[in-house]
């Protein structure tokens, strides 16, 4: 899978996110076999930026923590160029240092369960059943347990 990330205007390029976000994307793309022209674009933004997509796109008036627009959702044939395009990931760094510290593990491992959160719901997944909640938080889980990123309360496990 090609990633391409970026930085909302004001927000500082850091290498370390960026290795995590291709180490995770990396690892989707391995697990759900998608091809290496499949593409994934990901904006990196503050809570200002997100809040205002937040309530843009979803109605809802605060930051949130990862935005996920698949590009070929609900559409029915895609030109073969398109059909490659998964969509865009906005995650804000913010919103993802406060949760860090509200579950009280590290900002990396955070970044790397939005990014893989995010990238779910790209391929289909979603949390608006129990069932379906779960069924996304075990395949969470397995692919952030492939990249060694284990808690032992597994907060997202509910």
């Amino acid at each position: 899978m090609e990633v391409t990330i970026s930085y909302a205007e004001g927000m500082t390029t850091e290498a370390a996110y960026e290795e995590i976000i291709l180490k995770v994307c990396a690892e989707v793309s391995r697990v759900y076999g998608l091809g290496e022209e499949e593409e994934l674009s990901v904006l990196l933004c503050d809570n200002e930026y997100i809040h205002t997509l937040n309530k843009t796109y979803r109605g809802i008036d605060r930051p949130t923590d990862v935005l996920s627009f698949a590009l070929n959702e609900g559409e029915e044939e895609d030109s073969e160029e398109e059909s490659h395009l998964l969509g865009d990931l906005i995650i804000s760094l913010e919103r993802t240092a406060e949760q860090a510290e509200e579950y009280g593990h590290p900002f990396e491992r955070e970044l790397a369960y939005l990014t893989v959160h995010g990238c779910l719901h790209i391929l289909g997944y979603d949390h608006m059943t129990d069932a379906d909640k779960k069924e996304m938080r075990q395949e969470e889980e397995f692919v952030l347990g492939n990249l060694g990123y284990v808690r032992e309360d597994a907060p997202y496990n509910e």
